[in-house]
């Protein structure tokens, strides 16, 4: 099992912030993780902040956790893709995700329909188009050329360092999980528990024997907060805005994807009870119904040792890279947090 660093979104923080993201990403580089990723929603847009900390890294590769399918035609994010990868001398992972309906149709202008069928003619357009075939495409919900119009059929001038970039896809729902299986090269889990995961990893496999392909090589990357020090518990105070942002305001009441996770990992009318103090404002009161069990099974708190034994649960449980995202107070116990989980994976003996 590999390490990786997920920076998040890019800019939240300001400048000083966005410092000690680069300064994170460095240290990655330096202690050996596989991955440093970034995402995008409404804010920043992943490849500019990955293209800058590609420039500014040697050996790490860098991955979109994730760029969102509605904001891209197919043959854009080939492009990026393509680029991203030449620039940083093949080190590019290609994170995709539908996004929401909020998001996608707020922000996008893309109705949020027909998810799975959207994503299966995404990601073969895109594999297409980075294998420098010439694209043709009759699909439901894409077609390339246009028809009865001047559109010709074109091919990737850029030549990728690598014959294939791999593809991961952010997956949640059962049918999602399905797809991911049948047709990507990794899935990018959020609220990963070792001790839940069983059901997601057996949909995953089904989806890989639909296709009759193997699942060798394939990258479980969930991504976890990582709080360092002596209280475990105290620690989990550290990542209960994060945690009741996702299943309380992520989406709406009747389709919040995070919340309705936390549902079938056994904690329903906990989740229901973030979900209504969220939508009812009372932020605080959202953060403390947290599940302190819920924060426990997703993260990883404390000493290094204890981490070191959540890190075995995590391998375990089939995890292949396990991504840290730092929910420290300041940038120098930032950067410490990912130089304890580079020892404590050596310490788990799972690296």
């Amino acid at each position: 099992m590999r390490l990786g660093l997920n920076l998040g979104y890019w800019g939240a923080g300001g400048p000083a912030a966005d410092a000690a993201n680069l300064a994170l990403a460095k240290k990655a580089d330096e202690l050996d993780y596989a991955v440093v990723w970034a995402a995008e929603a409404y804010g920043s847009d992943a490849p500019t902040v990955l293209a800058w900390v590609a420039a500014q890294t040697s050996r790490i590769d860098v991955g979109s956790a994730v760029l969102q399918i509605p904001a891209r035609t197919p043959a854009m994010t080939a492009m990026t893709a393509a680029t991203l990868d030449t620039l940083s001398g093949g080190r590019f992972r290609l994170g995709l995700g539908v996004s929401g309906p909020q998001v996608s149709e707020g922000w996008h202008g893309v109705k949020f329909a027909s998810p799975l069928g959207r994503t299966r003619e995404y990601v073969e357009i895109v594999r297409k188009a980075l294998g420098r075939q010439q694209v043709q495409y009759d699909g439901d919900h894409f077609q390339l050329p246009l028809p009865d119009g001047p559109g010709k059929a074109l091919t990737l001038t850029v030549h990728p360092v690598r014959e294939e970039i791999p593809v991961y896809l952010a997956a949640i729902g059962p049918k999602n999980l399905e797809l991911t299986g049948e047709i990507a090269n990794g899935w990018l889990p959020v609220f990963f528990s070792p001790e839940h995961a069983g059901e997601q990893l057996k949909l995953i496999q089904a989806g890989a024997e639909k296709a009759e392909r193997s699942l060798d090589g394939f990258d479980v990357v969930p991504t976890v907060p990582l709080v360092v020090g002596d209280d475990w518990k105290a620690c989990a105070d550290a990542v209960r805005g994060y945690a009741a942002l996702y299943l309380g305001g992520m989406g709406s009441r009747e389709k919040n994807f995070y919340n309705q996770l936390a549902c079938r990992m056994g904690f329903e009318r906990e989740a229901a009870d973030v979900q209504q103090k969220y939508l009812d404002r009372d932020y605080e009161g959202a953060m403390a119904a947290v599940p302190l069990e819920f924060i426990d099974a997703t993260s990883l708190l404390g000493s290094k040792e204890r981490i070191a034994d959540r890190m075995r649960a995590f391998a375990g449980a089939g995890v292949t890279t396990l991504t840290v995202a730092p929910s420290m107070p300041d940038p120098e116990s930032s950067a410490h947090a990912l130089e304890v989980a580079a020892e404590a994976v050596e310490l788990a003996g799972v690296a």
